[in-house]
């Protein structure tokens, strides 16, 4: 075990089968990405969310206009790491019965007698794509809730376990929102990232319409299995983290604070309430996930500044000068970003990736 106080080891060091599994997640990213762009085209750092998402055991919502390949991005990466894949339609006459599913009546043919029967419904696969989930009723809605903290379902009195392991990946159009349900904070905060989905570069979208319009469609090579998932999604949570990382993650989740005093005047003027302790775990774990990723085993004050947008955007709500004056979440982050000093941060973040190397080669 470490012995430099700069170097949190609750989350315990990296053995020698660790780092070979370290090792293949690496390659495994690899092999995800290059398989996924045999049918997406471009959408780099939406891939990449996903997948830090994915192994920190995340949930995502994917914001994008219609016909960016949202839907077929999510169920190809389904297809790549061997796990079962739902999609539900979210209108407004869903029933929260129709996701997770209900109870029937079925008789014993040698008996006579009748009783319960619980018919799972479409929530029990592994990635559920909950498809414009802002158009469905608050009460359908909150069906996911349990499922996406709890990872279970209750009916008549009973717990049903999810299959492992497990991810909602929801859509919303930021368009249209007629008729439509937006979300409370509460089932907002469950999502660990907020990914944007843009518009393709022009060569990109060359590319797309060759590609989709050509007789012939690639076909995908499983990568992971769900156990592996499973075990790297464990080896993600015993990266080790500096404290001066998870202060740097902490000041940019509480300087979103209007109550805070330290809190810049421009979060005073725009921000009626900021993000909440959850908001630090998730750009810790993120942060993780994302060093790995990268072939690093430690977390990097820049890890966390790469991964704040996905995980703050949703848990910021603007007041109406922000609406007034055209200012959004995403530019309060970047300003909250820039205003947040990380001179000795660079330095401790060498000290403490040198510290940890050392220690591994031991």
């Amino acid at each position: 075990m470490s012995t430099n106080p700069d170097v949190d080891n609750r989350a315990g060091d990296l053995a020698e089968d660790e780092l070979a599994a370290a090792d293949q997640l690496q390659q495994g990213y690899q092999k995800i990405k290059s398989e996924l762009h045999k049918r997406i085209i471009g959408q780099d750092a939406v891939i990449d969310e996903l997948l830090i998402a994915l192994f920190c055991r995340g949930h995502a919502l994917l914001v994008g206009v219609p016909g960016l390949a949202k839907t077929l991005l999510i169920s190809t990466l389904s297809r790549c790491l061997g796990l079962s894949f739902s999609r539900v339609q979210f209108t407004p006459d869903l029933m929260p019965s129709d996701i997770t599913g209900t109870e029937v009546i079925q008789e014993d043919k040698t008996t006579g007698q009748r009783q319960l029967r619980f018919v799972r419904g479409p929530i029990f696969a592994n990635v559920v794509l909950a498809d414009e989930i802002n158009r469905t009723p608050p009460k359908t809605q909150a069906a996911l809730l349990e499922a996406m903290q709890e990872h279970q379902v209750t009916a008549g009195g009973e717990q049903h376990r999810l299959p492992e392991p497990f991810f909602v990946l929801a859509t919303q159009n930021p368009i249209e929102q007629e008729g439509t349900y937006p979300l409370p904070e509460a089932q907002l905060d469950r999502f660990m990232f907020n990914i944007n989905v843009d518009y393709p570069t022009e060569d990109e979208e060359f590319d797309i319409v060759r590609r989709t319009t050509a007789p012939t469609q690639a076909q995908l090579n499983e990568v992971l299995s769900a156990q592996a998932i499973l075990h790297l999604q464990e080896l993600v949570r015993k990266v080790p983290v500096a404290d001066h990382v998870i202060r740097y993650a902490l000041q940019l989740t509480r300087l979103t604070r209007v109550n805070e005093d330290r809190a810049p005047d421009f979060v005073k003027q725009f921000i009626a309430w900021g993000a909440g302790p959850r908001a630090s775990q998730y750009l810790i774990l993120a942060g993780k996930a994302r060093a790995l990723l990268k072939g690093r085993y430690h977390v990097s004050t820049e890890d966390i500044r790469s991964v704040a947008a996905p995980v703050l955007r949703h848990r910021i709500v603007t007041n109406f000068n922000a609406e007034a004056e055209g200012i959004t979440s995403q530019r309060i982050i970047q300003q909250l970003i820039d205003h947040i000093p990380d001179r000795q941060d660079a330095a401790q973040d060498r000290m403490a990736a040198r510290f940890i190397k050392e220690n591994l080669k031991k």
